[in-house]
């Protein structure tokens, strides 16, 4: 089975991409065996009003009943925008998203910012995931409107260190995954996955060899990557550096503990 933590719906304005809405992306699951995507919306990350987002994906899910078996959406949550509160228990209780990406690049905050951690901190008590990505696009072609930002492993340590217990999904690891001792082993001890999508875990067994096994997970990206990559990084491991069973958490069982499903 395959789980891909990390696929979006929505546009993103400074390049037109194909395979984003859950019709074409389930085509695209279809083709290359993916059984469950987990998802949320791009436009999230644009609107002033990221509740809009959320509303649009809970909309467009509900809309088709092979939406809803095949997809697990998460809410994109500004936590410095006000009613952000309002909106995560609505995406919970009424639109049943287990989780929320946050951006906080795009939305001009940091991640010792006392709303952030109030956010991760109420995530946690309602068994939700927190994602972040790394980056959403490589920063050197970036349109001039886009920001140029991207994040190193040690980037978004900030916020594990302020909330070590909430679980944690890092999506496109496109830079460096050094970490010293005591932020590894915060790594190693809490509930965290690292998607196999970016460009930084084309070594995937050397990393495993470090942060173990049960701390990735099969992502795609999609659709700003390719949709095989993710996939063959896992499949590509030799009998000597992942069997089956280890093979079987990556492609779907730690996201699939993660996630409660």
């Amino acid at each position: 089975m395959l789980l891909d933590i990390n696929a979006s719906v929505g546009h993103w304005p400074f390049q037109q991409y194909n395979y984003n809405t859950c019709g074409t992306l389930l085509e695209r699951m279809n083709k290359f065996g993916v059984s469950i995507s987990v998802i949320g919306n791009i436009n999230g990350i644009f609107y002033k009003n990221t509740q809009s987002a959320n509303e649009e994906l809970y909309a467009e899910i509900i809309s088709d009943k092979r939406f809803s078996e095949r997809f697990i959406p998460f809410a994109v949550i500004n936590p410095i925008y006000a009613g952000w509160l309002d909106d995560m228990e609505t995406c919970t209780s009424k639109f049943g998203m287990k989780g929320i990406r946050i951006y906080p690049m795009y939305h001009d905050y940091e991640l010792t910012d006392p709303a952030c951690i109030e956010l991760v901190k109420t995530a946690r008590d309602k068994n939700l995931v927190v994602a972040l990505h790394n980056r959403m696009v490589d920063s050197r072609p970036r349109s001039w409107m886009d920001i140029q930002t991207e994040w190193s492993l040690k980037d978004i340590m900030p916020i594990i260190r302020a909330v070590p217990d909430a679980k944690y999904m890092i999506l496109n690891a496109a830079n460096s995954m050094d970490l010293d001792d005591n932020d590894l082993e915060l790594i190693k001890k809490g509930e965290v996955v690292i998607d196999t999508s970016g460009r930084s875990t084309s070594k995937l067994w050397e990393l495993m060899k470090r942060f173990g096994s049960d701390k990735f997970a099969f992502g795609t990206h999609s659709p700003i990557l390719d949709y095989t990559t993710g996939q063959l990084r896992i499949e590509a491991l030799r009998d000597s550096e992942a069997d089956e069973k280890t093979k079987e958490l990556l492609r779907s069982g730690n996201a699939n503990r993660m996630l409660g499903i």
